[in-house]
């Protein structure tokens, strides 16, 4: 997704300066500092350069519930804007009960500790001490808070806040990439494996298996739709039992992403089949008309036809089977696991059975996206102008599917991956400032029915299981990405496991159970980048989640 890193880098330019003052500015105050006392803020004092602006906070209440700006105020209608009204109202909601956890968490985390460094530079006065002391006071309120709620408990009379050093603030933090990397640290523990005895099995399934692998491109065209669709194949001698494997990228990525991944698994005599998907490759995404707007980036068609892609070319990989040449009898197109990342993610669970809520989804997009959201909040609204209510794209034959980052938030609504009963594994990146992994991972995971594992990357972002030989397009990025060498043992993870998932669906299941376990994740695990398996949250984080369901 770094077409889109880079597109939101361009949108947040092209934003106007009172945009870039407020937002971080709401997004400075509802993480801030400060305990409540009899001697609240009274007044804001917005401060730029040599420009400055005292605001009564009881006006910016009446602002925020009415929308009409009190008698005095019109100078200011510039700044305080509908868009600023959203920021100011918006929630962030944590359990109460898990309050302290949050803010230990939060503590222990680098991201966190800069964060709370960085914030008192915005808030000028503050010391970490009371930012940490108002934080986890604000966190305890049933109904979560926000940044009106944050200034009446601000002690003393007046709160001054430095809007240039908030917009810098703003373009490395947001709210949701902060809670998943605190919430991973409580994951890294909660997960760990009980066990005290080190790992051992009979074999290594992120080795290279002892395949000769063959490669080879071909290209099927969609007439009905009008899709030329490239497809690579990775081959060898094969086991006709093993199930074929369809690679979906992510957006603006191409089907070379997982390279490594496609010749691993062939190498043990599993088929992989990449696709490129023409409507949101690199190649799409680089000749968008409207490159400012992140929901309007991708063509709303695309999340029928990404599913459709596949169906499409299993049809034809079909006929391809029973033909003679190279492929014949290695394409197994009645048994099928879908590998997907980013909107690849969404791809596969859609084909495995989630249904598509357009209706709930143009609910959030219509009454709580602001600029505060992460970028694929913003790109799953693109779906929005389709006309159905609900939209199922199953395929029967996918009968597994793994979802590497997987772009979900509301796509699928509160109840649509319940649907889902066949086996899904999904991958988080607690550090993922694109799809965040609260929103986009955790508590999707948690709706899915049947068998379902759950692979964590403490530290991971989302282009951290990337080939570092075929990486996605080389756009500019806003958020730093944790790739190459230092994500090593996660690929090596990735590798095994998948390998591991996919041979559930044939006779050697038994053999490779061992590596769908905490265990065997956990062998894996660097100091640097902490690696967890599970197949059910524990109650200490399946609280983190009520906020979220409610």
């Amino acid at each position: 997704m770094t077409m889109m890193q880079f597109q939101l880098g361009k949108h947040w330019r092209k934003a106007s300066w009172t945009q870039k003052l407020l937002f971080p500015l709401m997004l400075a105050l509802g993480w801030g500092a400060g305990m409540p006392s009899t001697m609240a803020a009274q007044t804001v004092t917005i401060r730029l350069g040599p420009f400055q602006q005292s605001v009564a906070l009881v006006d910016l209440e009446k602002f925020a519930k009415t929308g009409r700006l009190p008698e005095g105020l019109e100078i200011l209608s510039p700044v305080l804007t509908s868009q600023v009204r959203e920021l100011l109202t918006k929630r962030l909601e944590i359990n109460p009960a898990v309050a302290d956890r949050f803010i230990d968490n939060l503590v222990r985390s680098p991201a966190g500790r800069q964060f709370i460094s960085s914030l008192g530079g915005v808030i000028p006065g503050s010391t970490a001490e009371s930012i940490k002391a108002t934080l986890n006071f604000a966190l305890r309120q049933a109904n979560g808070f926000n940044a009106l709620s944050f200034l009446r408990a601000y002690p003393g009379e007046n709160i001054t806040v430095d809007a240039t050093k908030a917009v810098g603030l703003a373009v490395e933090f947001n709210p949701n990439n902060l809670q998943s990397q605190a919430f991973g640290l409580l994951l890294e523990r909660e997960l760990s494996a009980e066990s005290s005895i080190p790992f051992k099995a009979a074999f290594d399934p992120a080795a290279l298996g002892n395949q000769a692998v063959q490669e080879q491109t071909i290209v099927l065209n969609d007439r009905q739709r009008n899709r030329i669709i490239p497809v690579d194949i990775y081959s060898s001698q094969g086991n006709t039992l093993n199930p074929l494997v369809v690679l979906s990228h992510g957006f603006g990525a191409n089907r070379r992403f997982l390279s490594y991944l496609a010749r691993h698994l062939a190498s043990h005599g599993i088929t992989v089949a990449a696709v490129e998907h023409p409507g949101s490759n690199v190649d799409a995404v680089s000749k968008a008309s409207d490159t400012q707007n992140l929901a309007k980036l991708l063509s709303a068609t695309e999340f029928i036809d990404r599913p459709k892609d596949i169906s499409f070319v299993l049809d034809e990989l079909a006929k391809l089977n029973t033909q003679l040449g190279q492929l014949q009898g290695k394409l197994n197109t009645e048994k099928v696991t879908v590998i997907g990342h980013s909107l690849g993610g969404y791809t596969a669970l859609a084909l495995v059975g989630a249904e598509i809520n357009l209706e709930q989804l143009r609910q959030f997009c219509k009454d709580s996206l602001n600029i505060g959201e992460a970028p694929g909040d913003w790109l799953q609204c693109s779906a929005t102008s389709l006309r159905e209510r609900k939209l199922k794209v199953k395929d029967e034959r996918v009968r597994s599917a793994i979802a590497l980052n997987p772009l979900v938030g509301k796509l699928f609504g509160k109840k649509g991956l319940t649907q889902v009963t066949k086996p899904v594994l999904v991958l988080s990146g607690t550090e993922d400032a694109l799809t965040p992994a609260l929103k986009h991972q955790i508590e999707p995971f948690t709706q899915l029915g049947g068998e379902k594992y759950l692979l964590t990357a403490i530290g991971g972002t989302h282009l951290s299981i990337s080939d570092p030989i075929h990486p996605e397009s080389a756009a500019t990025t806003i958020v730093k990405e944790r790739r190459g060498e230092e994500t090593k043992s996660l690929r090596q993870l990735t590798k095994g496991v998948s390998l591991a998932f996919i041979k559930q669906l044939t006779p050697e299941a038994k053999i490779y159970q061992p590596f769908l376990t905490p265990a065997y994740a956990q062998s894996l695990s660097t100091p640097e980048l902490p690696l967890r398996l599970t197949s059910e949250l524990p109650a200490s984080i399946k609280q983190w989640l009520t906020p979220v369901e409610r």
